[in-house]
């Protein structure tokens, strides 16, 4: 699972602009569980209604206790897991699989956990950097992969025309007409070429294990200096990489995959340690399955005998084997169309077995657990550089946690003439000083920044703006933000981030969480074109809005599909179409398209508050407090968390919800009290968006099993479960 990130994090790696498209986390702890509310039918209306009564009154407990994680995911999710777990079964029916994923997406939404807010992009940005030349691909690793950057060493930023004129070329080539060659075109423009690249970093890598993670910022270093089996170009193609060629069976379910000859791991000084074979490929795949960082779910009913490791069987077999040194071959549970697009995902990348060994590696659950309790495991440290091979086009030459990251070019890498770049160079900013970085952009310390809102006069005044600057393209990263429905936490380890509330506010907030009308009226009192308007500036707060989990044009229809009460939507319909027509078939008066403040319906957010209070009778007093983390260090975060506050208490009336804003100091407080934090049990919020997910490969079910129950879902512990 790709890319949990962090909000900060994006926003710092944005600011010193990349070319690509960057994009970006557990057990139960069953509690006593208060009676929750018996109706959960929401009402989605742009008109005022008249409340009804609840069937049967919700009894408030005498005292806060969390409550059973698989109790409230049944509640809350209930209705979409069911439809999700039945898309599963559609393989081999692909259109009616992306049907009803579309029906378990709009159910989703019509829980009011989660709201979708951003994706990136969007925004005015000046760079150095040329159109797309980094991998062009809307999932997994690859997009961090920076080998390829044609750079201009000038001081001058790239005109405006220019940049047009390489879109126009690389749209030609992406189409099949031509090449793309953007380094001819910076020099035939007389532009120089600046071989070493330089962007900021506000969180360091926890490990140099790319299997024993899940975090962006993590992967994006490491993404560098491994390949994988295969390998997207800058024009959207997937080419052969550490895989030769490759066959399918007959049958779907047989992948065997012929590895590159001479290929070799190399240490952090460059000295050849040894070859590559299809026996690393294994170790990789073994390793991730028992380090229970959480990719696992991934390939859990993909690939053979997965699932029964994990519950205590042996990995021989699991059908991810090398039957020679060249030679690996992949078994499938079941035909899975999207499988090669999984490949360009960390989880498939491998090690070095024999270096793993050495540095006190082993295979099976129990036994890695056992190793790396002891001082004999030092494989992948983050603190040593030495810890790790490399098999990329870069080594990981320095690594300081608050200072430094550099990776530099592995001159013996098996396909140098495709690496333009000397090294890569992460410095350390944690965001607070944005005239600071703006003023080193300029100066061509870093080849280009975002535009935020508080850069704009800048960026106008000396003319950079009306010279240089141009709209970013959006992704398919998806931030959101997500409602605690079972929180526990209400301060950290360390004694930060502490919460305001005493127990009747921790019982008032629990049991107006579990109500799914007093969650869609957060959600539909949420003006995100305000609060984005903090960051974007008002003429581009609508640009990078996004309304739905999954980007809307991510998958379409091949042939015309008819579903069980008889709609049918035509061929090339695009996933989010349907999406829209299902939320509005559950009454939902929501705009899911990019681009649009999709949510915002001050009536219907209104009416259902009214709803939830009849529901909720005399069991909760009001007003319900909603605590929200805020890093004080940044300045946009900081009135993000305002903006959040002001509009939603002016649409709901304070009277009826307050929102509390809790500082964190410390980047590091911030990132504990939702991003870092373990699992759900940890959430110490009742409203985060300081997070978001890249997909990792070409099927909505990347996006939408993050949501899955019983700890299988990544993304459940945003919303405080699992």
């Amino acid at each position: 699972m790709k890319k949990f990130l962090a909000m900060l994090l994006v926003v710092l790696m944005a600011l010193a602009l990349v070319a690509c498209q960057p994009k970006p986390t557990e057990p139960d702890q069953p509690a006593q569980s208060a009676e929750p509310a018996q109706s959960d039918e929401p009402v989605q209306t742009d008109e005022p209604v008249e409340p009804t009564a609840t069937p049967e009154p919700v009894v408030r407990p005498e005292a806060f206790e969390g409550l059973d994680d698989e109790e409230v995911y049944e509640k809350v999710l209930g209705k979409y897991n069911e439809l999700l777990q039945a898309s599963k079964a559609l393989e081999n029916t692909i259109d009616q699989r992306f049907m009803m994923q579309a029906q378990a997406e709009a159910y989703l939404l019509n829980s009011g956990v989660m709201i979708p807010t951003t994706t990136q992009g969007g925004a005015y940005a000046i760079t150095r950097i040329a159109y797309r030349t980094v991998p062009y691909v809307q999932w997994g690793n690859d997009d961090d992969r920076f080998y390829g950057l044609a750079i201009s060493g000038d001081k001058e930023f790239l005109t405006k025309e220019e940049r047009e004129e390489m879109k126009a070329l690389w749209e030609k080539a992406a189409a099949g007409e031509g090449t793309y060659d953007p380094i001819a075109y910076l020099e035939g423009k007389g532009h120089t070429i600046n071989r070493d690249y330089t962007l900021t970093f506000s969180t360091a890598p926890a490990t140099l294990d790319w299997l024993n993670t899940s975090m962006q910022s993590d992967t994006e270093i490491t993404v560098n200096t491994v390949d994988g089996l295969v390998q997207y170009d800058n024009l959207g193609n997937m080419n052969p990489a550490l895989a030769e060629s490759w066959d399918i069976s007959d049958d779907g379910l047989t992948y065997t995959f012929h590895i590159r000859k001479g290929v070799k791991w190399y240490t952090s000084e460059g000295k050849e340690y040894a070859e590559l074979t299809a026996k690393d490929f294994e170790s990789g795949f073994h390793h991730m399955l028992d380090t229970d960082s959480g990719l696992d779910w991934l390939v859990e009913g993909v690939i053979v005998g997965v699932s029964e490791y994990l519950d205590g069987g042996s990995y021989d077999d699991v059908g991810y084997k090398a039957i020679d040194d060249y030679t690996l071959e992949v078994t499938l549970c079941n035909p899975t169309s999207y499988f090669m697009t999984m490949l360009t995902y960390s989880i498939f990348l491998p090690i070095c077995d024999s270096f793993y060994q050495a540095h006190g590696g082993v295979f099976g659950k129990d036994a890695y657990q056992e190793a790396i309790a002891g001082n004999a495991y030092t494989f992948g440290k983050a603190d040593d550089v030495a810890s790790q091979v490399y098999c990329g086009p870069f080594l990981v030459r320095k690594l300081q946690s608050a200072s430094e990251i550099l990776l530099v070019k592995n001159e013996n890498y098996y396909n140098i003439d495709k690496v333009n770049l000397n090294s890569i160079k992460w410095v350390f900013d944690d965001g607070s000083n944005l005239p600071a970085l703006y003023e080193d952009a300029c100066n061509n310390v870093y080849p280009g920044i975002s535009l935020s809102s508080s850069l704009l006069d800048l960026a106008k005044a000396d003319g950079n703006f009306d010279k240089y600057s141009y709209i970013s393209d959006t992704t398919s990263t998806t931030y959101f933000g997500g409602l605690a429905v079972n929180r526990r936490t209400f301060v950290l380890e360390n004694g930060g981030c502490a919460s305001l509330k005493d127990d009747d506010q921790k019982i008032d907030t629990q049991l107006a969480m579990l109500n799914q009308n007093f969650r869609l009226a957060l959600q539909y009192a949420f003006d995100k074109e305000t609060f984005n308007a903090v960051r974007r500036g008002n003429d581009l707060a609508l640009t990078c809005l996004r309304n739905m989990y999954t980007h809307p044009e991510f998958v379409k229809l091949e042939n015309d599909c008819t579903d069980a009460d008889g709609h049918t939507f035509p061929a090339g319909t695009f996933y989010g179409e349907m999406v829209q027509y299902y939320v509005e078939q559950l009454g939902m008066p929501i705009d899911i398209h990019d681009g649009v403040n999709g949510w915002y319906r001050p009536d219907a957010a209104k009416a259902a508050l009214e709803q939830a209070k009849a529901e909720l009778g005399d069991a909760v007093n009001w007003p319900v407090h909603i605590e929200v983390v805020y890093y004080s260090g940044s300045e946009t975060i900081t009135n993000e968390s305002q903006a959040y506050k002001s509009v939603i208490e002016a649409c709901l009336g304070s009277e009826n919800v307050v929102v509390d804003l809790i500082e964190a100091t410390t980047v590091d407080d911030y990132y504990a009290s939702g991003y870092r934090a373990p699992d759900g049990e940890h959430a110490d919020y009742d409203m985060f968006f300081g997070s978001g997910w890249g997909p990792d490969y070409g099927d909505p079910s990347t996006y939408l099993d993050t949501f899955l129950g019983n700890g299988a879902g990544y993304m459940t512990k945003v919303i405080a479960l699992f």
